[in-house]
């Protein structure tokens, strides 16, 4: 189970175990918090 540093939401994972998102300076970010945010943004909460 893995949870985004963003929202504290979990993150699903498909059948081979990998996440529905990313990870921005090796941390998880959820799908929703992707489309929401630019890449800047999120490199600027991750840190």
């Amino acid at each position: 189970m893995v949870k985004c540093v963003i929202c504290k939401n979990k993150i699903e994972e498909t059948f081979l175990n990998k996440i529905i998102g990313t990870y921005v300076n090796k941390k998880s970010v959820c799908r929703s918090c992707q489309t929401t945010y630019k890449i800047e943004e999120l490199e600027e909460k991750t840190k």
